[in-house]
């Protein structure tokens, strides 16, 4: 059962720019609007880390490794969050997840859905 599907990643010059999409196609409008979404990445030998989570347009969050380079915005009637990735680097080389909470906060803590396949990311010469 696919929850949630993640795309847009792919291989990537240093300074270059992606754009990932996060999309709930099973779930309904009214819903998808009460949850917080956020964008993780795991690299391999590494923990999964939460980089950005967004519940509205002017309540996000960023880790200090990607603000000021990455943008988190959402789009609830189309059930969709983005992540724009801009000046990439190898060091954000990584398999990028999405995932819900209650609060920007439980993003960190307890996410509420099934972990999906990710996206790869992928950022080299």
């Amino acid at each position: 059962q696919v929850h949630l599907v993640e795309s847009g990643g792919g291989l990537v010059q240093p300074g270059g720019s992606l754009r990932l999409s996060c999309k709930f196609p099973r779930m309904i409008f009214s819903v998808f609007t009460q949850y917080a979404i956020g964008w993780y990445r795991q690299a391999p030998g590494k923990q999964r880390e939460l980089v950005a989570g967004i519940f509205s347009a002017d309540n996000t969050k960023y880790s200090d490794s990607v603000k000021g380079r990455f943008t988190i915005s959402r789009d609830n009637s189309r059930k969709t969050v983005w992540l724009q990735m801009n000046s990439l680097s190898p060091e954000d080389t990584a398999v990028y997840y999405c995932n819900r909470a209650r609060s920007l906060d439980d993003l960190g803590s307890q996410v509420l859905g099934s972990w999906g396949q990710g996206t790869q990311v992928t950022v080299s010469s």
